[in-house]
């Protein structure tokens, strides 16, 4: 799921056609569940949705950047984002899914990830979320809210490779607890991201987190 590469593995443009890519998918998230990956997520020209049950966070901040890349018929794209940075996070019962369309033969087929279940969460360790629309309820711990993007010191900083400005409004927090979690976005990239319980799913049509 990602436009703008931030560095750790990447995994470009969910390849649902082809069978072996299907088959790399799948080791890939056996990897990441046993937490031996660092994780980039990017699906180039489509966005893609997540659901939480509740995200836990520490050393927050948020700012403006712009997100490029490509189409799936090579055409550069640009999205402007609000990139979420945690320097640790705790996620309950994440989905996450992404819908290509006009397959051959098949139509829209949709891949979804879902992770975080039975008592353990997904714990995720320098992550970056970016943003183009987001729901949820919010309590935010020692919140600083204007800061400019290069002196929001709580979180992990400005993600290497972001099209951010320096100098823009940026704000951050001790913690942050996000609940009824809803989002679209163009990208997440973690230092490391260990998926218990991991299920991945295939299937014909249009079928999202939400």
């Amino acid at each position: 799921m990602e436009s703008q590469v931030r560095g750790g593995t990447r995994w470009k443009r969910f390849a649902v056609v082809m069978v072996p890519s299907v088959a790399a998918t799948a080791c890939i998230g056996i990897a990441l569940a046993q937490g031996a990956l660092a994780a980039s997520f990017s699906v180039s020209g489509q966005s893609f949705k997540v659901t939480a049950d509740e995200l836990v966070g520490t050393g927050f901040s948020q700012y403006g950047a712009i997100d490029q890349g490509y189409t799936l018929k090579g055409d550069k794209t640009a999205h402007p984002v609000a990139v979420s940075a945690f320097k640790s996070a705790s996620i309950t019962n994440m989905c996450q899914s992404v819908v290509t369309p006009d397959v051959p033969f098949l139509g829209s087929v949709s891949l979804t990830l879902k992770a975080g279940g039975g008592g353990t969460p997904v714990k995720a360790e320098n992550l970056y979320i970016d943003v183009e629309d987001l729901s949820a309820n919010a309590t935010f711990t020692n919140i600083d809210i204007g800061v400019a993007a290069k002196d929001a010191s709580k979180g992990p900083g400005i993600a290497k490779g972001d099209q951010a400005n320096p100098y823009g409004f940026a704000q951050q927090a001790e913690k942050a607890v996000l609940t009824d979690v809803k989002q679209t976005a163009w990208a997440t990239t973690a230092g490391t991201f260990k998926l218990s319980g991991l299920k991945m799913s295939l299937s014909k049509g249009v079928k999202e987190c939400y």
